[in-house]
């Protein structure tokens, strides 16, 4: 059977001790993450928490790398926000399961562009773009956060409810939770490396600020989380309804492409430190089980995880067990543990996520952008903003557009060089042979000698309109295609009217085209039922020395005449 659902090909290089310790540290990494992110997104901690459980375990079992740790990250948990926010304020009952069928939905997209094969393509955008819009994600996360950070619920709303708000806000600010939030803010900027090496800052921020929250301030004064439900998450039956199914399926394509995005960047990361390569397909079949799997249990829909997926490879885990023990400990700490969360400060997880979200910052492109490309800057600033204030399908939609364009009109510059008409054997724009300029030279001006290279794309259909502008000037044409590797269909159509043009103007046309690509192509336009037997020639000679013969018995026929 070729290339099964679940292939035990990943688990050749198990390393027993390596992806152990891999599996234990990752779920330590992932705890205090899960929590956060269960409480920023509105679904509760327990959402957080089944979503790495689940999203970890099924990727890891049924994906395409050996070393990807994958769970609710940053970018999904933003674009899940926006989700339940807008769901459950228009169905307060039902909102919370469409939120989650939008992630069931999420999920079967990326089955679906894996089972296609379109991995490869997901990941093919300008790095301003990616950048943009990863950097607009991270400056959302850290706006949602402001409230709980300052001792609120979210005032709902998004970023732009949120920033309106903000002023009241701060006026009714709750000191003793901003304190604690500071607290964690600076326990993650600011923790030594040394202990970094044993410990992850978030884990040491969650345990020390909430001590000092039990020691310090009274339960009645600070928000926390509770306790988390022991048992397994209930099961969420799909529910849509007509008036928001077409939104329900674009929020799904945003998230979908989202989690596929950051799946496949985090999987080339794990390749460059494991020398290994993933299988993009898979990977993307992998990820949609497991977000299908999450949203059928009411958890928050996940990705590969950069952070766990480079401690994973550093601690020595090689396979996907790592993975798969790693979600098996976050489920121990579930079922016995559930009551440690109890005690949790809201302020202390809003301090993680703000965390998070300037992690998210694409700080080293943002420091350099400017002295690399004015351009890419304004790319990756206008998606960067579009994506805060309006929406992240038109941010990416539009950067990909205007970068499209600038690559193209930059291609079609350098590509009209290679678009060549000469009638002068001195010209040395063409490479032509000795004996071939000879033949060039004895057409005194008369023959126009066309000549194309490298790939034709469309940007250079009008080089090509303005290279033969003149053609009624000439006795013969020399269409020369032997460098074209590549003839798309606006350039054939500029052949094709360049052929007809000089046909018009009673100028005989001879084409040598050894490519059988390009030849097809030509043939498909039915350019040799516009042109005698011979025009097709085998060598550049032939063609020229059957121009020259066309050209002189066009002389003597108006010779004759004449007498």
């Amino acid at each position: 059977m070729r290339n099964p659902v679940l292939s035990l090909k990943r688990f050749k290089h198990v390393n027993l001790k390596g992806d152990l310790f891999g599996g234990v540290t990752t779920a330590i990494i992932s705890l205090p993450l899960a929590l956060a992110f269960g409480v920023a997104s509105g679904a509760g901690a327990e959402a957080g928490m089944w979503g790495a459980i689940l999203v970890g375990l099924f990727a890891a079992l049924f994906g395409g790398s050996t070393s990807l740790i994958s769970e609710p990250t940053g970018p999904m948990t933003v674009i899940m926000t926006a989700v339940l926010t807008t769901m459950l304020a228009s169905y307060p009952e039902q909102g919370l399961a469409m939120g989650f069928t939008v992630v069931m939905m999420a999920g079967a997209f990326q089955i679906m562009l894996g089972t296609l094969k379109l991995g490869k393509y997901i990941t093919l955008m300008p790095y301003s773009v990616i950048s943009g819009f990863m950097s607009g994600i991270g400056v959302i996360l850290i706006i949602l956060q402001l409230a709980p950070l300052l001792g609120h619920s979210s005032p709902g709303g998004g970023v732009l409810g949120t920033l309106g708000a903000l002023p009241d806000l701060v006026m009714d600010l709750h000191f003793s939770e901003l304190f604690l939030g500071l607290c964690t803010l600076g326990i993650l900027f600011y923790l030594p490396q040394k202990f970094r090496q044993y410990v992850p800052a978030q884990l040491v921020a969650l345990v020390v600020v909430t001590i000092v929250s039990i020691l310090v301030f009274s339960t009645d004064d600070i928000r926390r989380i509770g306790v988390i439900p022991s048992g397994l998450p209930s099961i969420v039956f799909p529910t849509f309804t007509a008036d928001l199914f077409t939104e329900m399926v674009i929020d799904a394509l945003v998230l979908g492409t989202l989690g596929c995005i950051d799946t496949l960047l985090t999987a080339v990361i794990g390749d460059s430190l494991t020398r290994t390569e993933h299988d993009s397909d898979k990977e993307l079949r992998g990820q949609g089980i497991a977000n299908m799997v999450a949203g059928f249990f009411g958890a928050l829909p996940g990705a590969g995880a950069t952070m766990g997926t480079v401690v994973n490879v550093q601690v020595g885990a090689r396979s996907p067990l790592a993975g798969i023990l790693r979600a098996v400990i976050l489920m121990a700490v579930v079922f016995v543990a559930g009551s440690l969360t109890e005690p949790i400060p809201m302020a202390v997880l809003a301090g993680i996520a703000v965390y998070v979200g300037f992690n998210i910052l694409d700080w080293s492109f943002i420091q350099r952008a400017h002295k690399l490309s004015i351009l890419q800057m304004a790319i990756m600033y206008g998606v960067m903003l579009l994506t805060v204030f309006v929406d992240l399908i038109v941010a990416v939609g539009l950067g990909v557009f205007i970068s499209n364009i600038i690559v193209i009109e930059r291609l079609s510059r350098e590509q009209a060089k290679h678009v060549k008409a000469i009638s002068d054997a001195d010209d040395d724009d063409v490479p032509l042979a000795v004996e071939e300029r000879e033949l060039l030279e004895r057409a005194q001006g008369k023959l126009l000698f066309f000549y194309l290279s490298g790939p034709m794309i469309f940007s250079v259909s009008k080089a090509i309109a303005r290279q033969h502008r003149h053609i009624s000037e000439y006795e013969a044409m020399v269409l020369d295609l032997s460098d074209v590797q590549m003839l798309d269909v606006t350039v054939s159509l500029a052949i094709e009217n360049a052929i007809q043009d000089a046909l018009d103007a009673n100028c005989d046309v001879f084409i040598y085209s050894p490519n059988r690509d390009t030849s097809e192509q030509l043939k498909r336009l039915q350019i040799k039922d516009k042109l005698p037997t011979n025009a097709f020639c085998i060598s550049r000679s032939e063609a020229l020395n059957k121009a020259l013969v066309s050209m002189q018995s066009v002389e003597q026929d108006i010779s004759t005449v004449i007498n």
